[in-house]
């Protein structure tokens, strides 16, 4: 009603018909100018910026080998174990004495490596093709260990060659240490089944944890080395911990995707 009053009041009043008309306050009109420079650098950045993005996937370190399970190839009663377990061994050297019908029998290894468990113990009867051993296939103590990513088959093409890649290792607390630091060396194409991630690691238990979400693809991932640490690899704290690391080491990988251009979020 009061602005009704003030509009009645200046028709009434012909001498100020001729003055300026102001359209809008100076407020207005710097609000109106933030508007369009913030819509303009919107638009550039939907154009020729891009998004990072990352995706999280269970990960084991190991040699690049992998491991083999050794199966007695014949059956009976084990009456000793020549091996201990984290013993390096050469190919053909022998693991357990099987007593069989036809006499005593040695397992042993197929491929030089270091044994990470021993399924069989003395007294124990086990069958043909019984799983007594898993061997990493591993010539040197010095061999560099690698980390392999299980990452969804879904995500697999969108990594990019060399992507980086941050490991937060199980056996190392983050919050002090940091995360281990590495790139990746190359992509499986093909998915893994629990079967084949069961024969890469010696573990069937690993084979059906890291298959529980669905068939992962392999991301093969080398780790950044650097001789100032005591682990003899780079992480994102200064010196990293105060140990070296073992293969079979559980982790979580974090691989940095190919960057995203938002543009493609808003086109069907």
């Amino acid at each position: 009603m009061q602005f009704r009053q003030q509009a009645l009041a200046k028709l009434q009043s012909p001498e100020e018909l001729d003055l300026p008309v102001r359209l809008a306050r100076p407020q207005g009109w710097l609000a109106l100018g933030v508007t369009v420079v913030v819509m303009a650098a919107a638009s550039v950045w939907a154009v020729t910026g891009s998004v990072a993005s990352t995706v999280s996937a269970p990960a084991i370190l190991t040699h690049g080998q992998g491991s083999y399970l050794l199966q007695s190839p014949v059956a009976g009663q084990v009456t000793a174990v020549l091996a201990r377990q984290g013993e390096r061994l050469p190919a053909h050297a022998p693991v357990l004495k099987v007593r069989t019908e036809q006499g005593e029998t040695v397992v042993r290894t197929v491929a030089a490596g270091r044994v990470t468990t021993l399924a069989a113990s003395i007294g124990q009867i086990i069958q043909t093709g019984t799983d007594v051993a898993a061997v990493e296939k591993v010539a040197h103590p010095s061999d560099p260990l690698y980390a392999t990513v299980y990452v969804p088959a879904e995500n697999a093409a969108a990594i990019p060659a060399h992507a980086s890649v941050d490991l937060t290792v199980s056996s190392v607390p983050a919050q002090r240490y940091g995360v281990l630091r590495g790139t990746v060396k190359s992509v499986d194409r093909n998915t893994q089944s629990a079967r084949s991630i069961a024969a890469f690691l010696g573990d069937s238990q690993l084979g059906e944890q890291f298959t529980r979400k669905g068939r992962p693809v392999a991301v093969l991932v080398e780790l950044a080395e650097s001789p100032s640490t005591k682990s003899g690899y780079r992480w994102s704290s200064a010196g990293g911990p105060p140990f070296r690391l073992e293969s079979m080491t559980l982790a979580t990988g974090s691989v940095h995707l190919a960057d995203q251009r938002p543009v493609d979020w808003l086109l069907p």
